[in-house]
């Protein structure tokens, strides 16, 4: 197993993170629909107020895998949880516990913290669906996400 240290995303972190993130929207074959910038990401993170969170996995001085993530709220529980929005880790480091340590420490963020869940969502196709059911997690099929983005967002908003 290869040695990684986790810890909260840096400042200086940010151009890597997203390189990364791009790399995922590559291997969800949706390259052309990820415009995240340096700038963006930095805001949101190191912004007046920042409202997503982040950490890092670093293995051989090089970042090998990331979590962004933000705080949502169960109204039935009554507290916070964690909607982990993106986890990513390099082909090469995959199968070291990298990812099960990223998970790991968020699980603990959620306990430390008092939040009711960590909560995500996975391509039905992506590999990744095995290794979470094998940590406990559920998949919630009863439940379908529904989005809206770009004109329908836009024609709704301007239907007031």
């Amino acid at each position: 197993m290869s040695q990684f240290t986790i810890r909260r995303v840096r400042e200086s972190d940010v151009d890597a993170v997203v390189g990364l993130v791009h790399d995922l929207a590559e291997f969800e074959k949706a390259p052309e629909e990820c415009h995240l910038e340096a700038a963006q990401l930095h805001t949101a993170l190191f912004g007046e107020r920042p409202a997503v969170f982040g950490h890092v996995a670093e293995s051989g001085g090089e970042i090998a895998g990331f979590t962004l993530w933000f705080l949502n709220f169960s109204t039935w529980r009554g507290v916070h949880g964690i909607y982990l929005e993106d986890l990513y880790v390099r082909p090469e480091h995959r199968g070291t516990g990298l990812g099960k340590a990223l998970l790991a420490t968020l699980a603990e963020e959620c306990v430390r913290q008092g939040y009711g869940r960590l909560e995500w969502s996975v391509l039905d196709w992506n590999p990744a669906v095995e290794f979470y059911r094998a940590l406990g997690a559920e998949p919630m099929d009863e439940w379908t996400v529904h989005r809206l983005a770009d004109e329908p967002l836009r024609k709704l908003a301007e239907s007031l």
